[in-house]
């Protein structure tokens, strides 16, 4: 197996890079760090923690009618009269409820998910090869980014269920210094991890569809939309791509991963429910309720994921490796087969 310097010193599926994309991989006077070194990876970790904390705090208040609608659907109805319902009750301050736990919980959670992200995208395509690599690279994206998600959600869970009861059960707790004790108090430390394995099913389908969905939209967008190479956009332009692929991706992630979003929520929200028992008491439709909301949120929320993260790359100077190409190799093969 090769080691981690090797696997550093190569392009962004972990194999030798080809003459086209070795300047956007190999470090240089243009290049703050070498690409897949720790420095890199710390990097692109900070931007994980930015683009997850800030995006995630942001939408505090719509994320606060959705779970509600979710737990409650006969009160709070949709989302408009959700806010109407919440501002009644507990005032404007009350949209914040949670922004504690979203804030911390997120950035952990965005450290593990952008920074094992290029790491296992790396590892995988080492082992793959180059060719392969390139053939099954919608399969690296899959397997790269629920592997971290994985870790990510361990990261999450605590926070997660500290945010969700402020949300959705009155007079339970206001702020993160009250939630943590009497959560611990209540159930023990198991309670901090009763919703990782819903979570699970909610984040990873979520984060292998962000991931896999952004890669293959970046690339036909560069191949069939953006009538120049990236290389030759300007670096805001660049990111104006990235958004719009990012919003593309999240519109896919909230439909993907919305029934087990509503299960958590319920899960959370219910002491003593399982996730089969919480399933079962929503029925089909509700595992559906607050869609439309949840598409608003996470569109945008993915976009401005995208855009920061990919902000912080340009900021730092980190190697940003073009979409890929078919190998040279692979090429001359599928000529002779002609």
């Amino acid at each position: 197996m090769s080691s981690i310097r090797d696997i550093a010193s190569r392009n962004p599926f972990g194999v030798p890079p080809t003459k086209r994309n070795f300047s956007a991989a190999a470090p240089s006077d243009q290049y703050s760090c070498e690409f897949g070194s720790a420095k890199y990876y710390a990097l692109c970790g900070f931007g994980g923690i930015l683009s997850c904390g800030i995006t995630h705090t942001v939408v505090v208040p719509l994320d606060l009618v959705k779970c509600r609608i979710q737990v409650d659907p006969a009160k709070y109805g949709n989302i408009f009269n959700g806010f109407k319902v919440t501002i009644k009750e507990d005032g404007f301050r009350g949209l914040a409820k949670g922004w504690a736990p979203t804030f911390i919980g997120y950035s952990m959670q965005g450290l593990c998910k952008f920074g094992f992200y290029e790491v296992f995208k790396i590892f995988y395509g080492n082992l793959l090869g180059e060719e392969r690599t390139y053939l099954y690279r919608t399969s690296l994206y899959l397997a790269a980014s629920a592997s971290a998600e994985f870790f990510a959600d361990i990261a999450l869970s605590p926070m997660e269920a500290v945010k969700v009861r402020i949300q959705t059960q009155p007079g339970w707790a206001n702020t993160l210094r009250e939630g943590v004790p009497k959560l611990y108090a209540q159930e023990g430390l198991s309670g901090f991890y009763k919703g990782l394995p819903p979570l699970w099913l909610r984040q990873i389908p979520y984060t292998m569809m962000k991931f896999a969905a952004f890669e293959r939209t970046i690339e036909f967008l560069y191949k069939h939309v953006v009538p120049v190479p990236r290389d030759q956009l300007s670096k805001p332009k660049q990111l104006v791509v990235t958004f719009i692929g990012g919003y593309i991706a999240g519109v896919f992630c909230a439909v993907v991963s919305h029934p087990a979003d509503t299960v958590v929520s319920k899960l959370n929200s219910d002491v003593g429910s399982t996730a089969i028992q919480a399933a079962r008491d929503l029925g089909m439709r509700g595992l559906w309720k607050g869609l439309g909301p949840r598409i608003l949120m996470i569109g945008t929320l993915t976009a401005l994921q995208w855009f920061i993260y990919d902000s912080v790359k340009v900021y730092f100077r980190l190697p940003r490796p073009p979409p890929p190409e078919m190998p040279e190799s692979l090429k001359r093969k599928l000529e002779q087969k002609q």
